[in-house]
């Protein structure tokens, strides 16, 4: 696996040659992808701000994504991340999204969501991509796996 910080000074080579500002919405990474990408020295460039919303009342305070969503969807799901994403570029000044939110361990499984299960989103231009992935390890790894793929995502996505 590429190393993140290599992978978010990518990300910052791509969107600052693109004049792209980015915003993350993080809950189970919890701030992990914007610490990766403010490692970068002169990300100011190119990184407008970081929501972490790990509770449920964080996501609909801060980013807008209605409890009712929550409710029929559930928090780890496809929908809520694009909801999120949607929301912290609504809440923000910049002109693309990362989100995530799953269960890194070692509780919280439920039916059909095992630990490890991440969903993403990535957003710009009113065009959302969403994904879910079953990262094994433990909680750190599941996070570290987490931030280094919304990383490349987002290359994917920005290509």
């Amino acid at each position: 696996m590429e190393d993140i910080i290599d992978l978010a000074a990518r990300v910052g080579d791509t969107l600052k040659a693109r004049n792209l500002l980015l915003t993350t919405a993080e809950s189970c990474t919890g701030g992990g992808v914007a610490q990766a990408i403010t490692e970068i020295a002169g990300s100011s460039e190119w990184f407008d701000c970081g929501f972490v919303t790990y509770s449920n009342a964080s996501k609909t305070d801060m980013l807008d994504v209605s409890a009712a969503a929550i409710a029929l969807h559930g928090t780890v799901s496809e929908e809520i991340a694009a909801a999120m994403a949607e929301g912290a570029l609504a809440n923000s000044n910049a002109h693309v999204a990362i989100a995530t939110t799953g269960i890194a361990g070692p509780g919280g499984a439920v039916p059909g969501k095992p630990v490890g299960t991440v969903c993403f989103a990535w957003s710009r231009d009113g065009a959302t991509h969403t994904e879910r992935l079953v990262f094994q390890g433990d909680r750190q790894a599941v996070r570290t796996q987490t931030v280094a793929h919304a990383l490349t995502g987002l290359l994917k996505f920005l290509r």
